[in-house]
């Protein structure tokens, strides 16, 4: 039975939903919240009451006020991390030690982009006309829909509410309808922090009619989406109806280069860390493994060792180390991969079956090797813990095979030849090259992907500019009349 209440949280206040559903533990399977069905009409009442926070009590509020804010709800987070990490591992199934490393990190991303809220500073711009003083401002693009996907809910709205709240934007959050109990905790947090009620709403629901409701509506200015390709292409669509504008972290298909000289011990655990970590559910996934022919074998027999040692079980046990898929939509998209290989003619150096003894969400790490280059596993995002192997013979080899690809968020080079580290690192088409090592993430550091990865970036000192528009200012300074049908 349900026995905990979620409900949307809008203009300061718990707003409960006309319909509720249930969310699911899917280490367990059973339902273990109720949740507000959010409609059209709980999202337009959410815009209107951040449109009206922007214009009033927040938008007031000097950049170095807002920056206490951030600062204040950065240490509240801290106060409630294991709180709301349990909440994350309830939702969607990841490891509690990892949702806890998470929690214990956002304060980082509020502290840092409290810090920037008051440094936005616009500039005097010399022109040819003496008798007028020109400058810019930067203002916020105003209200900001922010949709969240079920992997890591609080770190990737993280990404954008930290930023975006920094800049003096209001924001209402559409999280997945797997994983919503966390965001509207972090909700309730920012109010208490005392954040002006309308400046973070929360608008939980069923996708298809919440989300369309909020990506098209026509008083957002900016969407800030986290998710698949697929949706992201749609809300880009959406978006651009309004003029709203868009910042999209979509999909991946990673790959990580081993050259021979690599310490494979360590690339073999970068590996492991980088597609079997939260059960390979994170856009970021190294998914696909180029190894240079002359270690390929070695490389995969210790990955496939560790592989089968992985610990599959509770993700509340601190000894659990991949927990469930977070879902059955992602179970049937990892099984329908594991056939295809099959129908491929790949080989399973492990894993591909179900473990429907811990629960009927938990599949095997899975190795597949033996792939043509055009195979599924290797050119489609799966998702899930599923490794897909090829090798080449040199380094312009290795780097074509990465880069052919549609995607191109990060990628993994695994080199002890410092000149070569840097040269393939240079060459890869991603927004995040790591070097012998890989999943690393810092509220400094830019984030974002090329090509069907999405457009944008997230995180760093830049970041916030893309929740502000440049006005540019003239002042005339002679007092002097001019000819009003001539320009300048």
């Amino acid at each position: 039975m349900s026995n905990t209440e979620v409900q949307m949280f809008i203009d300061g206040a718990s707003v409960p939903g006309a319909e509720t559903y249930e969310s699911f533990n899917p280490a367990t399977g059973e339902p273990w919240a109720l949740v507000a069905n959010g409609t059209a009409a709980d999202v337009d009442t959410a815009v209107k009451a951040a449109r009206k926070a922007l214009t009033g009590d927040w938008g007031q509020l000097t950049a170095p006020a807002r920056g206490k804010l951030l600062w204040k709800l950065a240490s509240l987070i801290e106060r409630d991390a294991e709180r709301l990490a349990q909440i994350e591992t309830r939702d969607n199934g990841k490891l509690l030690r990892e949702m806890s490393e998470q929690m214990r990190a956002l304060p980082d991303w509020y502290r840092y982009f409290a810090g920037m809220a008051d440094k936005v500073t616009g500039k005097v711009v010399p022109t040819d006309k003496s008798n007028y003083l020109v400058y810019t401002q930067e203002v916020p693009v105003g209200v900001v829909a922010m949709i969240t996907p079920w992997n890591s809910p609080l770190l990737l709205l993280t990404f954008k509410l930290a930023a975006a709240l920094a800049a003096g934007c209001t924001a209402v959050i559409k999280p997945s309808d797997y994983t919503p109990a966390s965001t509207v905790e972090l909700a309730k947090l920012a109010h208490e922090a005392g954040f002006p009620p309308g400046v973070v709403n929360v608008v939980t629901g069923v996708g298809p009619e919440t989300g369309k409701a909020l990506s098209t509506h026509p008083d957002i200015n900016k969407i800030a989406f986290t998710g698949s390709t697929e949706v992201g292409r749609a809300i880009a669509h959406a978006a651009a109806e309004n003029f709203a504008r868009t910042t999209l972290e979509l999909g991946g298909k990673s790959a990580q280069i081993v050259f021979p000289d690599a310490d494979l011990a360590a690339a073999a655990n970068g590996v492991i860390a980088g597609i079997f970590a939260a059960s390979g559910q994170t856009c970021l996934a190294g998914s696909r493994l180029i190894a240079h022919s002359s270690i390929a074998d070695e490389l995969v027999k210790r990955i496939v060792a560790r592989a089968q040692t992985i610990v599959l079980g509770d993700p509340t046990d601190p000894t659990t180390e991949m927990g469930p898929l977070a879902n059955d939509r992602q179970l049937a998209k990892v099984l329908e991969h594991f056939e295809a290989a099959r129908a491929e003619g790949a080989t399973f150096a492990c894993g591909g079956k179900q473990v429907p003894e811990l629960g009927a969400l938990f599949v095997q790490p899975t190795v597949l090797t033996g792939l043509r280059p055009d195979a599924r596993s290797l050119n489609e995002e799966i998702f899930g813990p599923v490794l897909s192997v090829i090798t080449f013979d040199s380094e312009d080899e290795a780097v074509a095979i990465a880069n052919n690809t549609k995607f191109g968020l990060a990628g993994g080079v695994w080199t002890k030849d410092i000149h070569q580290g840097h040269r393939v690192a240079s060459r890869l088409r991603t927004g995040t090259v790591w070097v012998n090592t890989y999943r690393v993430v810092a509220p400094q550091v830019p984030f974002g992907g090329f090509g069907d990865s999405g457009i944008g970036r997230e995180n760093g000192a830049d970041a916030i500019h893309a929740y502000l528009e440049t006005k540019a200012i003239w002042i005339e300074l002679s007092g002097k009349s001019r000819d009003p049908f001539v320009i300048g």
